[in-house]
């Protein structure tokens, strides 16, 4: 298999979500670009996002109703003004929160912006070449998009029920009803393949330009599908599922770091024989898509990949599994012959046996240590002095609190252990975490804004096992100090991190 090479280098974990604006959610707009020149000035060469795609239950990127479309709800409202598809009015009167993210508000208003837009698309309010580049993208995007357009529009036809609620002729594609009810709201299957046209605009212009400025986009691919999602409905025999559609298992992990009972995901998992049978298509289709959308992918949940934990379906925790093999070496060159050098991250946290490791390097893919898991003796993997430099360096990911939430939480004890490490009394523990971070042979180092904020517990994007109430953190302007960039940048520059394109 071949990989891509990664340089030494450092980034910033940040999700689109998270970045400031009025409009009730970051999005793709003024204020990307702002933080693309940010990152500029902080000398970084990666700004890490979280998947892009549509979110579903508790508004979660990891549990998506595609694995391929993109979320709607990050289509930036000034431009949707500017391209001459909304009216000012939209834009005015305008009072969400600015340090969260509501979503059962912001949701509602994009949808209605998308109808806005996709009304005045339809009544001839752009140009012929924007018409064109539409059906092009219609056409060059047909193995998705329609049934991610068809199934969004049933859905809300069905007032929002999920797939394993659908009628029982459209869940399983019976010709005539599926026929039916998609001439019955073509309309609406049109409007949300404009949305996926306008995503892929908007985005793609926000990766030039910070492409252009040499920062690289590196993405996220959740390893698994939501059940309620337009790939089950529409491929099936691609996961384990019984008669009427619903999984036979589902996917989580054991008990962990995280949670003593582990974790229930509930996504299905997949038929990884008939997977093969079809030479990978869907996975190869996938990463392409992917690939369009980001310079590298961290793939989520890299183990499942070598064995899944299989929960039975009827369990309302994680605690009964079974590991089941994956796919392991014979996917990954499937992907490598169709798509050439893979730039993949692999992330193995969590319980990870040999048979992982042995994968893992066998395909030349850098793994991921977390710094706040290293509070144990010399050996333990997750301190610097261990790295192999093949290794994506995090103070914390999405998953984890922010570093001074994590600090405040430790025994007196583990502070003295990390003060011990440090050679020093802890002075500031994001920055201390940075500093170790940067300074290690690791090849990339990441940190998430949260850290070079030095923000508390109430910064922090995602508890796992807890269904509500994650995600919605934002940062402000203010926060982000001429001082924090230019000791960012210092660190870049004194460990030697900084970017290697000539522009820069």
């Amino acid at each position: 298999m071949s990989v891509a090479v990664f340089p030494r280098s450092a980034g910033v974990l940040l999700h689109p979500t998270s970045l400031p604006g009025p409009y009730g959610i970051g999005d793709f707009g003024p204020d990307a670009i702002k933080w693309i020149d940010t990152l500029v000035a902080m000398r970084q060469t990666w700004w890490q996002i979280l998947p892009l795609g549509p979110t579903g239950a508790g508004n979660s990127p990891y549990q998506s109703f595609s694995a391929f479309a993109g979320n709607i709800n990050l289509l930036s409202p000034e431009l949707l003004y500017r391209e001459g598809l909304i009216h000012k009015s939209l834009l005015d009167n305008i009072d969400f929160p600015h340090d969260r993210v509501e979503y059962r508000h912001v949701e509602p208003y994009k949808q209605y912006l998308l109808r806005e837009a996709w009304n005045r698309f339809r009544g001839g309010k752009w140009s012929g070449a924007i018409r064109t580049a539409f059906e092009q993208y219609i056409t060059e995007n047909h193995d998705w998009l329609h049934d991610y357009a068809s199934f969004t529009a049933i859905r809300a036809a069905l007032g929002g029920a999920s797939l394993q609620d659908w009628p029982t002729e459209i869940a399983l594609r019976e010709s005539v009803a599926l026929a039916s009810i998609e001439k019955e709201l073509a309309n609406e299957i049109l409007m949300h393949k404009f949305g996926q046209f306008l995503f892929d605009q908007h985005w793609q212009a926000v990766r030039r330009y910070a492409n252009d400025r040499g920062i690289k986009i590196l993405g996220d691919a959740p390893i698994f599908i939501a059940a309620d999602s337009a790939d089950v409905w529409a491929n099936p025999e691609r996961f384990l599922l019984d008669a009427d559609r619903r999984p036979t298992a589902v996917a989580g992990v054991p008990p962990d770091y995280f949670s003593p009972t582990g974790q229930h995901w509930g996504n299905p998992l997949y038929n990884w024989e008939q997977m093969k049978q079809s030479g990978y298509s869907w996975w190869t289709a996938r990463i392409r898509r992917l690939l369009q959308q980001c310079d590298a992918v961290r793939l989520d949940h890299f183990r499942g990949f070598a064995a899944a934990w299989h929960i039975p379906a009827g369990e309302n925790n994680a605690l009964n599994g079974t590991w089941v093999p994956g796919p392991g070496r014979d996917l990954f060159d499937h992907l490598t012959a169709s798509l050439g050098p893979l730039p993949l991250v692999a992330e193995d946290l969590g319980l990870i046996t040999e048979d992982v490791h042995a994968l893992r390097k066998s395909l030349g893919l850098p793994g991921m240590r977390v710094l706040q898991f290293a509070l144990s003796g010399p050996d333990n993997p997750y301190w610097p002095h261990n790295y192999d430099p093949q290794t994506v360096v995090y103070t914390g990911t999405h998953d984890n609190d922010t570093t001074n939430g994590w600090y405040a939480s430790l025994s007196d004890v583990n502070r003295w252990v990390l003060a011990e490490y440090l050679g020093r009394p802890v002075e500031n523990p994001a920055w201390d975490l940075i500093r170790l971070a940067w300074a290690s042979v690791a090849v990339i180092a990441i940190a998430p804004l949260q850290d070079l904020l030095e923000l508390g517990s109430e910064a922090r994007m995602n508890i796992p096992g807890i269904p509500e109430g994650n995600w919605q953190w934002r940062f402000r302007w203010g926060q982000l100090s001429p001082d924090r960039q230019e000791r960012l940048a210092n660190f870049t520059r004194i460990y030697n991190r900084l970017p290697t394109t000539a522009s820069r």
